[in-house]
């Protein structure tokens, strides 16, 4: 199909390769013969040069709340501009977007419309958002867009979160690292799970954890609960140990799991594999532990010291919010966090 010349632009990370190209900007590091596709479906070797096909291409721009990404220490109560375009460099069987994240995939067709940078950072100025989401698809992949958002963004006081498998390659990670502030980056199982439903693998994904925490972007984990693929009390306690590891300071939040794409016959998550989730993390010495998708169950934030709430929350609403400057409002412990 016609691919729009103001979304096409020549990509960043990547080499020739006798008449190929090979991409770098993910750890799938795709080959890609000439006039095919990366594995995300929107990456092209067009002529012995690697493009990308979704610059600005927003097929989501939606005002969200913070916690909705789900970030539970960074801005409370804020609200996100948050837009993707289409594509990922995942399959997973249970995506929840997998009508925007696989169709390039799948069909070869990139839906969306043209936004320039300067217009979503305007967009998400008048709407009164605090920070940009990059998020429902893998923002990796629409990396040049989110750079350049990125960059306008914080000239207009704005901040830049991404929601992310967490497989940028490392090129593009030290490219973006500057000017990101928040990264939720999913730890989904262990290295079977990686390969059987993600067709990726476990480590570079443990490695960038592990990476965006000490070059000093907040980083909060997700682990989204499924039964019979990484419910397993040895899996959950292997992934909180893992996370305690890098900090005992990161947020984990262990989600429920709801049947969607190509695992419609598996059952939801039910609330017992979540509360073991919850005890793997207090196990593992994690203070920050969060149930997700179970409204009005473990979505509070306690002080690790006192185990006094300091905010409550209600689904994606904030009740109250008692930390003053980063501390309990009771006993003046540090809490973990970007509050301002």
């Amino acid at each position: 199909m016609a691919i729009s010349e103001e979304s096409t632009r020549i990509g960043q990370f990547w080499n020739k390769l006798d008449g190929d190209v090979q991409c770098s900007l993910c750890h799938q590091q795709c080959r890609i013969r000439p006039g095919k596709r990366g594995l995300c479906g929107v990456r092209e070797n067009h002529e012995g040069e690697l493009q990308t096909l979704v610059y600005g291409k927003l097929v989501a721009a939606n005002v969200d709340p913070i916690e909705k990404k789900p970030f539970f220490h960074f801005l409370p109560g804020s609200i996100a501009y948050s837009i993707a375009t289409a594509g990922c460099n995942f399959r997973c069987l249970h995506c929840q977007n997998a009508d925007i994240s696989q169709l390039p995939r799948e069909t070869g067709q990139i839906p969306g419309s043209y936004v320039p940078p300067e217009e979503a950072v305007a967009q998400a100025v008048a709407l009164g958002c605090q920070s940009i989401a990059y998020t429902y698809t893998e923002p990796t992949i629409f990396f040049e867009y989110a750079y350049d958002v990125g960059v306008l963004a914080k000239e207009r006081g704005l901040k830049n979160v991404f929601v992310s498998n967490g497989y940028i390659g490392e090129e593009a990670a030290e490219k973006i690292i500057p000017i990101l502030d928040a990264n939720n980056i999913d730890l989904k199982g262990d290295d079977q799970f990686y390969r059987k439903v993600c067709g990726a693998r476990l480590e570079p994904v443990l490695h960038n954890i592990e990476m965006f925490w000490k070059k000093g972007v907040w980083v909060e984990v997700t682990t989204l609960i499924i039964p019979g693929y990484n419910d397993s009390l040895e899996q959950l306690q292997e992934i909180a140990q893992f996370v305690a590891s890098v900090s005992r300071d990161i947020p984990w939040h262990v989600s429920a799991f709801y049947p969607t794409y190509k695992l419609t016959d598996v059952p939801r998550t039910g609330v017992d594999a979540l509360r073991r989730g919850i005890e793997a993390g207090r196990e593992a010495g994690l203070k920050y532990i969060y149930m997700g998708n179970i409204p009005g169950e473990g979505e509070n934030t306690l002080c690790p010291v006192c185990k006094e709430v300091q905010i409550e929350r209600l689904g994606f609403r904030i009740m109250r919010n008692s930390i003053i400057d980063g501390r309990c409002s009771k006993c003046g412990s540090a809490i973990a966090g970007v509050w301002s």
